[in-house]
């Protein structure tokens, strides 16, 4: 009888019965793992005006203007249990992970895609990730990453663009309007712009390290190199804007559009 016992978990129809109940059991367990994910989308009716504000944790946020009178917010996110609670208040749409996910540890990646009508102004920053603007002529667009991620600004006339992160690129495509207020600052990365020939602004950029600031087009205007080719402080045209682009260890470009 003990022996019979013993030998039992020998038979072929053991095994076969073991390996389909681990099957069923990786099965189940990667469906949980799928589940935990959800994704978040609302709709808000806006005015032309309209302010977006996003403090995001870790992933990416890209935002686009449109011709609608609303802003659409769409969100994959790797975590059920992450909040996302946006409010609207006095025309500005507000989206803050940090403050509605405070004291959670599995928040995880969140990663938004938003529309706003086109002449939105756009405040988004991120722990870390990538932040994408696209097609916004409002007021302002500020993009601020705390850690690593790349800033992408394409067709952008907005008054006033800040751009700030500590590990990546900046990459800005768009017009430089009069009187505008422009800033750009990383301590590692490419700083490329591309911006109208005719631009009018006052320039001051530094590259304390690598000394790699590439002027192109601008670079037969009113503008002078100082510290071995550390800063360079000029002006174009009338000079109306201000643009003032740092990069601590990475090189500075400006691109003819």
């Amino acid at each position: 009888m003990n022996w019979k016992f013993k030998n039992l978990f020998s038979f072929p129809a053991f095994k076969k019965t073991t390996i389909l109940f681990l099957g069923v059991v990786f099965f189940f367990v990667s469906a949980l793992g799928v589940s935990a994910q959800k994704r978040f989308s609302k709709t808000y009716p806006a005015s032309k005006n309209v302010r977006l504000q996003l403090l995001n944790r870790t992933g990416t946020v890209e935002v686009e203007g449109w011709d609608r009178a609303e802003v659409k917010i769409s969100a994959d996110i790797e975590s059920s249990a992450t909040v996302i609670a946006p409010q609207n208040l006095s025309g500005t749409i507000y989206i803050n992970l940090v403050k509605d996910n405070q004291g959670r540890n599995d928040v995880g990646y969140a990663n938004f895609k938003i529309k706003v009508p086109y002449s939105s102004s756009v405040d988004i920053e991120t722990l870390m990730g990538n932040l994408i603007v696209n097609n916004i002529g409002g007021g302002l667009v500020r993009a601020h990453i705390t850690s690593e991620g790349d800033i992408t600004l394409t067709n952008i006339s907005a008054g006033a663009v800040s751009a700030e992160n500590t590990i990546g690129n900046i990459f800005f495509d768009g017009e430089i309007r009069s009187s505008g207020i422009y800033r750009f600052t990383s301590t590692r990365g490419d700083i490329n712009l591309r911006i109208p020939i005719d631009s009018s602004f006052r320039l001051i950029a530094t590259a304390p390290s690598s000394r790699n600031i590439a002027l192109g087009p601008f670079s037969s205007g009113n503008m002078r190199f100082f510290g071995d080719g550390r800063r360079v402080v000029g002006q174009a045209s009338d000079g109306s804007a201000s643009l003032t682009v740092t990069n601590q260890r990475g090189s500075i470009s400006f691109i003819r559009r």
